[in-house]
């Protein structure tokens, strides 16, 4: 270095100049990296996004909640119920694909803007049906609207993510359980107070409606991608990429596996277990309840061991969970205590399955709807097609002999999904997907 003054003047005051031009860096660590602060339009897209789950799931439990009375309105029986339950998943399933081709055309945030609003007004349908066969019609317009909301927040919900630096899908997922709590307890609420189910519905529809205005301001603008040089996810109307197809696999276990904590973990505990109908329900609860905090706490998980290792831990951490769930009933004392921690530990798995998926999706490179779609329809097939599986299973077997399924399911997701959360972020040219170690 110079000993002339003026030199080593002239040099400390060209640093000084550079170290002000660095931008602002917030100095959190996620893993190897240190992430700035996202942008001000992307917190508050943020946060329109967290609105949007929240008042997905309210309205998801509204409807769900309100089906007991729907059922008593109508005189169904539990054989109309399925066929109504099943009209709604294949009108989502056939409305996914069309909403995935609209927000890589027209933007996710353009699609969530009309599809949110009357997804929440197609409530006003079942409430209002004066016989099975309206009922099933209304079932399957509620599904398809249900269905494109659910790829389009999550589209947009990816391109946030993207721009925020490090993983927030968890979260998102989060705040829909959230809502749709929220929606059950108001239900729930309302039906005490007398007031009819039918008045419920529609209530909930339009202040749900209404609400779903708010959010459309903040969403981000649509921005093209551009597909990294030799990346292997396609976007024209041909079949979708092989790590599509492998990540919709992994998605439609993880997510038989889940449902087979919502639908069988209360029947399993009183069943197998030998619990009471108000001690076996609690096993429902548990589950929910420990599948929504660690979706609201499992993004600084992610962002600190990456995509891949993440992905590896919830696979084996749902297995141990039903090991310990079929070990229950072997044990001789304290069943009930196992089976209990065990549904917490399944929950405490899965909980990051679905969303580590989507984001890897949106890793994937180019354009995320139509992929997402694919997806989207691959998991909501294997939450319709578990009860299907799972049940007769154990009508030929026993119950304990069934949940098998889900905990084989469970280990694919450990085996096979770490390698396609590595693909995916293959697929995009070598890009770190969100969450992942620079290091």
């Amino acid at each position: 270095m110079s000993r002339d003054p003026e030199a080593r003047q002239t040099t400390f005051a060209v640093a000084g100049n550079l170290e002000s031009s660095r931008p602002k860096i917030d100095r959190r660590h996620w893993g190897c990296h240190i992430v700035p602060r996202p942008p001000a339009a992307v917190r508050r897209a943020r946060l329109a996004v967290l609105g949007l789950f929240w008042l997905c799931g309210l309205i998801c439990a509204f409807w769900s909640a309100s089906l007991p009375g729907i059922n008593a309105r109508l005189r169904l029986g539990e054989t109309r119920i399925g066929f109504v339950l099943l009209a709604v998943a294949l009108g989502a399933m056939a409305f996914m694909p069309l909403a995935g081709r609209w927000c890589d055309r027209w933007s996710s945030r353009r699609v969530v803007r009309i599809v949110a609003p009357a997804a929440a007004l197609a409530l006003f349908g079942p409430a209002l049906a004066p016989s099975f066969p309206v009922l099933l019609a209304a079932a399957v317009l509620l599904g398809a609207g249900l269905g494109g909301l659910d790829v389009a927040m999550n589209a947009h919900a990816v391109e946030v993510e993207a721009r925020y630096g490090r993983p927030i899908m968890s979260t998102f997922h989060g705040f829909w359980s959230l809502g749709s709590v929220g929606g059950g307890l108001t239900v729930t609420a309302g039906l005490h107070l007398e007031i009819p189910g039918s008045a419920l519905m529609i209530g909930g529809s339009l202040t749900a409606a209404l609400l779903f205005l708010l959010p459309g301001p903040a969403l981000l603008p649509h921005i093209p991608a551009e597909p990294a040089a030799g990346q292997a996810v396609r976007t024209g109307t041909g079949p979708p990429a092989p790590v599509i197809l492998l990540l919709g696999a992994v998605g439609m276990c993880g997510m038989i596996s889940e449902g087979a904590g919502f639908n069988w973990a209360a029947l399993y505990t009183g069943e197998a277990l030998g619990a009471g109908p108000a001690t076996a329900s609690l096993a429902y609860t548990v589950f929910s309840v420990a599948l929504t905090v660690t979706r609201l706490t499992a993004d600084r998980v992610r962002a600190r061991t990456g995509p891949v290792t993440a992905m590896r831990l919830a696979g084996w951490i749902a297995v141990a969970g039903f090991a310990l769930v079929v070990a229950a009933p072997w044990l001789p004392a304290g069943n009930l205590l196992c089976g209990f921690a065990g549904w917490t530990v399944v929950a405490t798995g899965l909980a990051t399955v679905v969303p580590a998926i989507f984001s890897a999706v949106g890793s994937g490179g180019a354009v995320v709807g139509r992929a997402l779609s694919w997806v989207t329809t691959m998991a909501y097939a294997g939450q319709l097609g578990g009860p299907a599986v799972i049940g007769p299973l154990a009508d030929l077997t026993s119950l304990g002999t069934a949940m098998f399924v889900p905990a084989v399911l469970a280990l694919a997701v450990a085996v096979a999904g770490p390698y396609a959360v590595r693909r995916a972020g293959e697929a995009s040219g070598g890009r770190i997907p969100a969450g992942g170690r620079a290091c």
